[in-house]
C-alpha cells in the first residue's frame, strides 16, 4: 500500500468516525467547544486530553492495597502474642502506696458519723464529707423513695438526647436561684464538672491565669484545654497582678485572645479561701474573665451556704462562671456551673461531661434541691457546724506542739500540717512526714477514730518525680460532722491530737 492510499484510508476513516459521531446527541456542541477552545489556547487542549486520558486509566486500573501483606503461620502469631507486652493504664503502685492499700479500712453498711468496719469494729468517722449528716435525713430518704419509683434508676441517655428530666430543670433552676445568678447547667459526675467547663470555653492559643494550688480536676480541665497557662503564687493577689500585668504586656500588637483567671473558694489542698473582692477587681481592670471553683465552698461557706461571694458579699453575677458540686456536704452528686444565660446554653453543645454522658439520676437530682431547700430554710444547721469546728480546733491547733491547722475558720474539712519549726529541728523530709502522718491515722483508728491524709497528686504515667510541679504539702484531713455531739468531737479531738504527739516525739 502506498502512501496515496494510506491517506485515503485515513480521510474515509476520519469521515466515517465524525459520521457517527454526528449521529451521539449534544455530539456537535463538545465538537465546537474542541475545536473553538484549540484554536484560542491549543495548549489548555492538550492539558485536558492529558486529564481526560488519565481519569480513564485510573477508572479502569485494578484495585490495590497501599499495605503490605504478611501472611503469618499460627505458630508465628501465637510466638508474637507471647512476646507482646501491654504497657499498664497506670503507674505501678510504690511500696508506700501498696503499704497504705494493705493498711486502708473498709465501711461495711452506711456510712454514717459511726461507722462499722469490716473488722467488726465501729469507729467514729472522720474522713467522710457527711457535714451535715444528711444520710440520716428521713425526709430526704423519703423523698429519694418517692423519686426512685416515679423516674426510675437513672435516665440512660444523654441530657441533650433524652437524658434531661423535669427534676434536672427543677434544680439548675433552684441552683441559680439560690446563687442568684440568671442561669445554671447541672452535670452527673462532679469531678468531671470543672474538667470539661474549662475545655468548653478555652481552647488552644487562649491565655489561663491560675493559682498554683488549684485541685487535681481544675488541673486536668487546663490540661485538655491545651491553653498557653500562666501560674501565680498562692492566694498572693500582688504576685497575680505581675502575672496580668506581664501577659498583657507579652499579647501586646498580637491577634486578640480570651483571657481567664481560674481559682478555687475553698482550696482543697491548702484548706484557705480566695481573697475574692480583690480578685473581681483585678479581673475587671486587666479585662479577664473568672472561673471560680466553688467545689468545696458551695453549701459551706455563707450564711445560708451560698458559697464565697455571699460569705464575702460579693455579687455572685460578677463572677464569670461559678462551678460546684452538689456531692459531698449536699450529699448528692455530680455538680454545676452558673453564670448568665449564653454561658450556660454554650455548655449544652459544647461540653464534653454534659454531651456524652448519661444524665444525673434523678433521685440524686432531687435530693440536691431537697438539701438546697434544707440550708436556706434552716440556716442554723451551719451554724451547728461552724461550733463543731471550733470545738475541734480548740482541742488541735492552739494546743498541739506539732502541728498546725491551715484550714479557714469556718472550713469543715480540717487540714493539719506540721509546724516548720517541728520539720527544721528534727530535719523531716517529704517521705518523712507522709510516713508520720500515716502512722498518725493508724494510731487514731486504733483508738476508734477514722481520719485520712491529704494525698499528692497522681504523676502521669511514666512521668519523673522531678517533673511533679506543685505538690500540696503532707496533712491529715479531719472532717468535722453535726452527727456528733460537741462532747463527742472534743474527744476525738483529744485522741487525734495524743496521737500525734505519740508518733511525732517518739521520731528523732
Amino acid at each position: 500500500m502506498d502512501l496515496h492510499e494510506v491517506q485515503n484510508a485515513t480521510v474515509r476513516f476520519l469521515n466515517d468516525a465524525n459520521t457517527y459521531l454526528e449521529r451521539i446527541p449534544g455530539s456537535s456542541i463538545a465538537v465546537r467547544y474542541i475545536k473553538s477552545s484549540y484554536q484560542n489556547d491549543p495548549v489548555r487542549s492538550a492539558v485536558e486530553l492529558f486529564l481526560f486520558l488519565f481519569a480513564v486509566r485510573y477508572l479502569l486500573a485494578p484495585k490495590y492495597s497501599t499495605q503490605k501483606k504478611v501472611h503469618l503461620t499460627d505458630a508465628e502469631i501465637d510466638e508474637l502474642v507471647e512476646d507482646w507486652t501491654p504497657e499498664p493504664l497506670v503507674a505501678v503502685p510504690t511500696s508506700f502506696e501498696e503499704l497504705d492499700n494493705e493498711k486502708r479500712p473498709v465501711i461495711v453498711g452506711p456510712t454514717g458519723p459511726k461507722s462499722k468496719l469490716s473488722n467488726g469494729r465501729t469507729v467514729t468517722n472522720l474522713a467522710s464529707f457527711n457535714f451535715y449528716n444528711f444520710v440520716a435525713n428521713e425526709t430526704l430518704k423519703e423523698k429519694a423513695i418517692q423519686t426512685l419509683r416515679t423516674y426510675g434508676v437513672g435516665p440512660c441517655g444523654p441530657p441533650g438526647f433524652y437524658g434531661t428530666q423535669d427534676v434536672h430543670i427543677k434544680t439548675e433552676q433552684d441552683v441559680a436561684a439560690h446563687l442568684g445568678v440568671p442561669a445554671c447547667i447541672i452535670y452527673a459526675q462532679s469531678f468531671s464538672t470543672i474538667s470539661s467547663v474549662i475545655p468548653s470555653f478555652c481552647k488552644r492559643g487562649d491565655i489561663i491565669v491560675a493559682d498554683k494550688a488549684v485541685n487535681f480536676p481544675v488541673r486536668k480541665g487546663i490540661q485538655i484545654s491545651r491553653s498557653t497557662v500562666r501560674w501565680y503564687e498562692h492566694n498572693d493577689m500582688e504576685d497575680l497582678e505581675k502575672v496580668l500585668q506581664r501577659v498583657i504586656k507579652e499579647q501586646a500588637g498580637k491577634p486578640l485572645t480570651r483571657r481567664f483567671i481560674i481559682t478555687e473558694g475553698l482550696f482543697e489542698n491548702m484548706g484557705d479561701v480566695v481573697d475574692l473582692p480583690k480578685l473581681i477587681e483585678l479581673k475587671l481592670k486587666h479585662k479577664f474573665r473568672l472561673i471560680l471553683d466553688e467545689s468545696w465552698s458551695y453549701g459551706v461557706l455563707g450564711r445560708t451556704g451560698r458559697g464565697v461571694t455571699e460569705a464575702q458579699n460579693v455579687d455572685a453575677t460578677e463572677v464569670d462562671m461559678i462551678v460546684g458540686s452538689l456531692s459531698g456536704s449536699l450529699c448528692a452528686a455530680g455538680g454545676f456551673c452558673a453564670g448568665n444565660e449564653e454561658v450556660v446554653e454554650h455548655q449544652r453543645i459544647s461540653s464534653a461531661s454534659y454531651t456524652y454522658s448519661a444524665a444525673l439520676p434523678a433521685l440524686l437530682s432531687t435530693t440536691a434541691s431537697e438539701t438546697i431547700s434544707l440550708l436556706q430554710e434552716q440556716p442554723e444547721i451551719l451554724t451547728s457546724l461552724r461550733e463543731r469546728i471550733e470545738a475541734m480546733r480548740a482541742q488541735l491547733d492552739p494546743r498541739s506542739d506539732w502541728v498546725k491547722c491551715t484550714s479557714s475558720v469556718d472550713n469543715p474539712i480540717m487540714l493539719l500540717v506540721l509546724k516548720d519549726e517541728v520539720i527544721a529541728a528534727k530535719n523531716f523530709s517529704i517521705d518523712d512526714q507522709n510516713q508520720i502522718l500515716r502512722d498518725v491515722v493508724d494510731e487514731c483508728l486504733a483508738n476508734g477514730v477514722l481520719i485520712t491524709r491529704l494525698k499528692p497528686f497522681p504523676l502521669g504515667l511514666g512521668a519523673n518525680p522531678r517533673d511533679a510541679g506543685w505538690q500540696p504539702v503532707p496533712a491529715l484531713k479531719v472532717c468535722i460532722t453535726i452527727g456528733l455531739t460537741k462532747k463527742e468531737t472534743e474527744k476525738a479531738g483529744v485522741i487525734i491530737r495524743h496521737a500525734i504527739t505519740k508518733i511525732v516525739s517518739r521520731r528523732k
